[in-house]
């Protein structure tokens, strides 16, 4: 199986993964850059997105995006939480590793969402640990049920909207980048029944005079 190219630009990148997604959808994955020969001549990375998904175990990104070795940079926490930790992968992954597109990737029914939602209604925290993660998503759902949003999978959604911000807000070197026009940001959410992504925050896209988006994409970021 022959190298995949790497994309060189947000635009690129971004239709590469929606490419690829809609060949996990309809159940004709390429797997690309998965072969011995791939594994054997990677001497060193260079992926073209870096991801934060959340840790759902049926969110993994190299299979719902059919891709391979050393094409996503993939940072997970439950909920796509953004911590120091999760700040530094980022700008490791856009500044030493140069991708130029990063990815927030949440899903539907997400358990993280939900526990934070059953706090807020009944009063009752989570033990242990858990307890961080309800608190660390209870000033969205505040701010969520505020706005009239009370359905978990919206919630979810606005949450991974939010989290595009709050990258942008709290690294510089990713704001940099992406006013720039070295890399850009989007939101997606996965939804686990059929396996489809959709675009739910961009940043940095179709800003460049000769680089829009481009038909495809853009018939893409419409489906």
């Amino acid at each position: 199986m022959p190298a995949s190219a790497r994309p060189a630009t947000p635009a690129r990148a971004l239709r590469t993964l929606l490419e690829g997604n809609r060949r996990f959808v309809t159940g004709q994955p390429r797997h690309p850059n998965q072969d011995a020969a791939r594994r054997q001549g990677v001497n060193a990375q260079r992926p073209f997105a870096v991801v934060l998904g959340c840790s759902d175990s049926r969110l993994a990104a190299e299979i719902i995006f059919d891709r391979g070795l050393g094409d996503l940079f993939v940072v997970r926490t439950v909920g796509h939480l953004v911590g120091t930790d999760v700040l530094a992968s980022v700008e490791f992954g856009v500044t030493a590793l140069r991708a130029p597109l990063v990815v927030v990737l949440g899903h539907d029914n997400c358990e993280a969402i939900g526990s934070a939602i059953r706090a807020y209604d009944t009063g009752v925290m989570p033990p242990g640990f858990l307890r961080h993660i309800v608190e660390r998503l209870s000033p969205e759902i505040v701010t969520a049920h505020t706005a009239g949003i009370t359905e978990s999978d919206a919630i979810g959604r606005r949450h991974v909207h939010n989290t595009t911000e709050l990258l942008l807000d709290r690294s510089r070197p990713l704001a940099d980048a992406v006013a720039g026009h070295r890399s850009a940001v989007v939101g997606l959410t996965y939804q686990l029944d059929n396996g489809r992504v959709h675009v739910v925050a961009r940043h940095g896209l179709g800003t460049v005079p000769g680089q829009e988006l481009g038909t495809a994409v853009t018939t893409m970021l419409a489906r």
